[in-house]
Order: C-alpha cells, then structure tokens, then sequence
C-alpha cells in the first residue's frame, strides 16, 4: 500500500487499515442497534438527513432481496479476487490509489458479509430523505466512494500502458 515500504510491510498496512474499516463499520451498526431498533427516527437534518434503523436481506439498495445464500457463496470469492489482486499490483506510487480503493472495498465487503452470516441482514441506519435514497451503512459508504473513485482514476488518471502494466502482474505465473 505504501509504495516506498517493502511488500510485507505495505501487506500489514493494508491489513491493519482493514481490520480498522471493519470495526469503524461494525461500531456503527451497533450504535444503530443500541440507539436505532424500535425507536422513532432521528433527525439530523430535517428533511434531508436522518438515522433509520434497518434490516436489509438484499444487496446494496435491497436489490436481491432474501438471496442470503448466494451473498455468503459470492463474497468468499469475491473476496479471495480481491486480495490475490491487492497482494499482485506492482507496488509503484502511481498505484497507491487502486491499493486504497481495494482495501476500502474489502473492508466493506467484510462489514456486510459479518452482518449477513451473524444476523442473516444488514443493519442499515443512514438515509437521504430530501432524495428519499435507499437506506445505507458505512460499509456502504466505503464501497460507493471507492467504486467512484475507481472509475475517476481509469477515466482520468491511468493511461492504457499503466492499465496493461496491472493486467501483467495479475497474470498466473506459470512454472518452467
């Protein structure tokens, strides 16, 4: 993650970060159960921001909605792509940013996947009433924001030759 530091050390960087993502998520949901479940709504910003307690059995915005079992299939996969792909990008500066969006999208990832092997839903508790936005979470957040910024850096910043340069190192090295 830390491109002047040596892969191992850049590897427990990451890791710490998401462990530190996850627990930032999970505190939060708690908070959403303790001060959330079975009370009235709080409002933050009247008519534009409140905290609303809710368990969501689908996907982001509720999409899939009951599909449990082929979240706790697909984000063990998902997962494992992801990690082989942060552990394989060249660890040069022009790819710290692409090492900050995966580690955010792990740590999502694992917030939700938590919440759907504990409790079969997601706690949810963030909502955009003004724009009456699907309820969301920080895992949510984390996702969102990395996948946006994922798709600034291939438009604006990456360069075709930077792009074949991580497809490269993704390849299965094969032996002999």
């Amino acid at each position: 993650m830390f491109y002047k530091y040596k892969r191992s050390t850049a590897i427990i960087y990451s890791i710490v970060l998401i462990v530190a993502l996850i627990i930032l998520d999970q505190y939060t949901k708690h908070l959403a159960v303790s001060h959330l479940m079975n009370k009235a709504d709080i409002n933050l910003i009247p008519g534009v921001l409140q905290l609303h307690y809710l368990e969501n059995t689908g996907a982001a915005f509720s999409m899939l909605e009951g599909k449990q079992i082929l979240f706790a299939v697909l984000t063990p996969v998902l997962l494992i792509i992801l990690l082989i792909i942060l552990f394989r990008i060249p660890q040069e500066k022009k790819f710290l940013y692409l090492d900050y969006i995966i580690v955010f999208i792990i740590a999502g990832a694992i917030g939700n996947y938590i919440d759907r092997i504990s409790n079969n839903y997601v706690i949810d508790f963030i909502y955009f009433s003004l724009i009456n936005f699907p309820v969301f979470n920080v895992a949510d957040i984390y996702v969102t924001v990395a996948m946006i910024f994922f798709f600034v850096l291939i438009i604006f910043y990456y360069k075709d030759e930077d792009l074949e340069e991580i497809k490269c190192s993704l390849k299965v090295k094969k032996n002999g």
